[in-house]
């Protein structure tokens, strides 16, 4: 009887002790990544608003072809959803919104996720005009871990699972947008 006190005691001082580091821990993550696209701000921001458009480069969209996807709305404005339902873990099932566009500037997204698990995050491109045919974009992630559940940001280094496949998309993107590029300047 003694031995199983002595076990509830240090299971419960474990507890305490994780709880107390919780209180300490943020509750905030943000991941960024950047790249510099040889592209004018405006046209390469008029076709990052168009969410459909992610499918030519985001890493998720391309872990399952086979995903069914629905749209709601109008592309490229405020209100515009587009969901996706899939098998693939990585993917599984969810939605964004566009709820902020600062034309030319910034797009902000609302990422509810439904399968495998459920939460809420937000997403953003921000372009900036380096000159007038260099553009740096910026892909960011940003999301709340709350009180105590941000233990786990301890387990989970949302940079490194985030920050890869945001480095992947941008630089499908990259190759994706100075392609088209050049074809468009070889038809010029």
């Amino acid at each position: 009887m003694k031995v199983i006190k002595i076990i509830l005691g240090v299971i419960v001082a474990i507890l305490v002790i994780l709880l107390v580091v919780a209180f300490f821990l943020p509750t905030d993550y943000v991941v960024e990544r950047e790249i510099t696209i040889q592209a004018p701000k405006d046209t390469l921001f008029s076709y990052l608003k168009y969410v459909k458009n992610q499918d030519e480069f985001s890493v998720w969209s391309q872990m399952d072809p086979n995903m069914k996807k629905e749209y709601r709305g109008t592309d490229g404005t405020v209100g515009f959803v587009s969901a996706w339902d899939s098998d693939h873990e990585q993917v599984g099932k969810g939605e964004q919104e566009i709820i902020n566009i600062k034309e030319g500037e910034r797009i902000d997204f609302e990422l509810r996720f439904f399968e495998p698990f459920e939460s809420k995050g937000y997403a953003y491109f921000i372009t900036t005009a380096l000159d007038s045919a260099t553009t740096r974009v910026i892909w960011g992630f940003k999301g709340k871990s709350p009180y105590p559940f941000n233990l786990m940001l301890l387990l989970w280094d949302m940079d490194k699972m985030l920050g890869g496949d945001l480095e992947k998309g941008l630089a499908n993107l990259k190759t994706l947008w100075e392609s088209k590029d050049a074809v468009q300047s070889e038809d010029s």
